[in-house]
């Protein structure tokens, strides 16, 4: 069964960091792109951060600087480490995995994981 699992949301204080995981189980994500994506209430969701299976990166402008994507091919896991968080930034995290390439819409991606609640607030 492919499935991906994300960890490492939480409630953190405006200013403070998180460390996003996502684990893929039942396939190999060596050759897979894995995009980073948020939902806020009432907002579609959006594209975070990408990378391509040759570890090419992509981040949205609202985030460059802040966030950073990385892959571990060992560990069949990519992380998401966002720093400098805000209160718009709350939403719930996803990852998604697509071959090889980044894509920029969601509808693109194959395989998604049930996100993770990441809450801003002091």
């Amino acid at each position: 069964q492919l499935q991906l699992v994300e960890s490492g949301g939480g409630l953190v204080q405006p200013g403070g960091s998180l460390r996003l995981s996502c684990v893929a189980s039942g396939f190999t994500l060596e050759n897979y792109a894995i995009g980073w994506f948020r939902q806020a209430p009432g907002k579609e969701r959006e594209r975070v951060s990408c990378i391509s299976s040759d570890g090419t990166i992509f981040y949205e402008d609202p985030v460059k600087g802040r966030f950073a994507i990385s892959r571990d091919n060992a560990e069949n896991t990519v992380y998401l480490q966002m720093h400098s968080l805000s209160p718009e930034n709350t939403a719930v995290y996803y990852c998604a995995a697509v071959w090889y390439g980044c894509h920029y819409y969601a509808d693109d991606y194959d395989y998604w994981g049930q996100g993770t609640q990441v809450t801003v607030s002091s």
